[in-house]
């Protein structure tokens, strides 16, 4: 059997190689198709933050996804239109420069997430899941409502946002700009999960009134995770909007918290690399499967079910325990 280390090796070697092979084979949508796996896989690591290593069963990350995704939008939006964002205290306009817009994303998703984490991490088990639930849910009913900005129709943004001396429009360039933040949201995990901090969250895991007992507020550590994870997570929502040159309320809505939940379960919880081949696989089986029927998705409960039943680590988890980077 292979180490997950070797594994690991695959993976990035695979991601260096798909690129190649769509400018070979000219085929610019399977670079298009990577692009998504990557910026799902990069939600995926986020939630795995706080999912994996905190064991907070978050069910409202499609809040932040969400929120980053709009943040990009609308920010585009007043850019191309050269409309006034906001004209309180002072005169703020929008911007279509990625380095200018990936700094908002992350600091309002990073508001949303300290928000929601500071009220529902007061509650644990089923009440923790309804509240972050419920959360989400409000964000996509206002969306929905929100006439300036699309409402349920959504928003276009036509081109993507800029990035200085790089063609954006180009599928390969986008792939590599996604491919460093999934590059950069994994060191980040990775030294997060292997500091004392880590070691911290990952004992409120095990056993949180242990923790406790050794002088340690807990409710602080949680909260520190569930504001990183949620910036991830509204990184991604960004990227995402600019992949599509587009966001609606489905971003918001709990179908898209539930996908990425699968992809950390599919790739293996608690696995650096586990969200990133969960998705992976789930976009593999909705372009395959979905290519004969339309109820794909019963095929992947059906996976969901076996996975639970006797590959418990997911799909990492066939490797071996060790986890590396």
């Amino acid at each position: 059997m292979i180490s997950e280390h070797f594994f690991n090796k695959w993976i990035w070697s695979l991601l260096l190689i798909i690129p190649i092979c769509g400018l070979i084979f000219d085929e610019p949508y399977y670079i298009t198709l990577a692009t998504k796996v990557i910026i799902l896989g990069i939600a995926g690591v986020g939630l795995n933050l706080a999912l994996g290593y905190c064991g907070l069963i978050s069910f409202g990350h499609a809040a932040f996804f969400g929120v980053g995704g709009y943040v990009t939008a609308i920010m585009s939006y007043h850019a191309i239109n050269e409309e006034i964002l906001f004209n309180w205290p002072f005169d703020i306009f929008g911007s279509s420069e990625m380095l200018i817009i990936w700094p908002f994303a992350i600091f309002i998703s990073s508001f949303f997430s300290l928000i929601i984490g500071l009220l529902s991490l007061r509650t644990s088990g089923v009440y923790f899941i309804m509240i972050t639930l419920a959360f989400a849910q409000m964000l996509y009913f206002f969306s929905i409502s929100w006439p300036n900005y699309g409402g349920e129709d959504g928003l276009s943004i036509y081109m993507r946002n800029s990035l200085p001396m790089l063609n954006t429009m180009n599928p390969l360039t986008f792939y590599l700009i996604s491919l460093s933040w999934l590059l950069t949201s994994i060191y980040i995990s990775y030294k997060l999960i292997n500091s004392p901090f880590g070691m911290a969250f990952q004992a409120v895991k095990q056993n949180e009134e242990r923790v406790k007992s050794v002088g340690i507020e807990t409710f602080k550590v949680k909260l520190l995770v569930f504001v990183v994870s949620g910036a991830i997570t509204g990184l991604a929502g960004s990227l995402y909007t600019d992949l599509n040159r587009f966001v609606s309320p489905s971003v918001l809505d709990w179908q898209t918290s539930g996908e990425i939940m699968v992809f950390v379960i599919l790739g293996g919880i608690a696995r650096l690399y586990g969200p990133l081949v969960g998705a992976a696989f789930f976009i593999i089986l909705e372009q395959t499967l979905g290519a004969y029927t339309e109820n794909w998705q019963f095929w992947l409960g059906l996976i969901l079910i076996l996975e639970i039943l006797y590959a418990r680590t997911g799909i990492m988890g066939l490797f071996n325990k060790k986890k590396t980077i």
